[in-house]
C-alpha cells in the first residue's frame, strides 16, 4: 500500500498541493486526504467524486479491490453530519405535525443515511420518491 500512497501523494503534488496529508484505513476502506489549497477547497463538491473514481481505479490496479470511500478536507464527514441533523429535524417535525415531510433532493448515499437514521424511530417510515436528480426522501408519521 505504500506504493499506492506514494502515487496518490504524487497526484496531489501535480495538482499543486504538495503538502497533502493522506491517511488510509484499509479495514474500513476509507481514505482521508487533507490539503491546504484554496482552489481545491472551493471545488470539493465537484472534485470529490472524480478524485474518488480516479483513486479507486489506482487501488484496483494495485490491489484488485475497489470501493474505497474518499474524504477530502473532512467534507464528506461534515456533509454526513449535516444530513443526519436534517433527518432528525425532519423526523421531529413529522412526529409533532403528524404530516409527511419531504427533504431536498439527495444522491443515493445521502438518502441511505436518512433511511438508516429514521429506521431507529418506530413511529416513522421513509420512502424515496422522484426520478434522477429530483429523487428525495419523504418521512411519514405512522398512525
Amino acid at each position: 500500500m505504500e506504493n499506492l500512497l506514494s502515487k496518490i501523494k504524487t497526484l496531489f503534488d501535480l495538482m499543486g498541493a504538495p503538502k497533502a496529508e493522506i491517511s488510509l484505513d484499509e479495514e474500513h476502506r476509507r481514505l482521508s486526504i487533507f490539503v491546504e489549497d484554496e482552489l481545491i477547497n472551493k471545488k470539493i463538491p465537484w472534485l470529490l467524486p472524480h478524485l474518488e473514481l480516479l483513486i479507486n481505479l489506482m487501488i484496483k490496479k494495485e490491489k484488485g479491490v475497489v470501493n474505497f470511500s474518499l474524504d477530502l478536507n473532512h467534507y464528506r464527514k461534515e456533509r454526513e453530519r449535516l444530513i443526519i441533523e436534517l433527518a432528525r429535524a425532519a423526523a421531529h417535525k413529522a412526529m409533532i405535525s403528524g404530516e409527511s415531510v419531504s427533504l431536498p433532493p439527495m444522491n443515493a448515499y445521502e438518502r441511505r443515511l436518512v433511511h438508516l437514521e429514521i429506521a431507529t424511530h418506530p413511529s416513522l417510515k421513509t420512502e424515496s420518491v422522484g426520478q434522477g436528480k429530483e429523487r428525495h426522501v419523504v418521512i411519514k408519521h405512522l398512525e
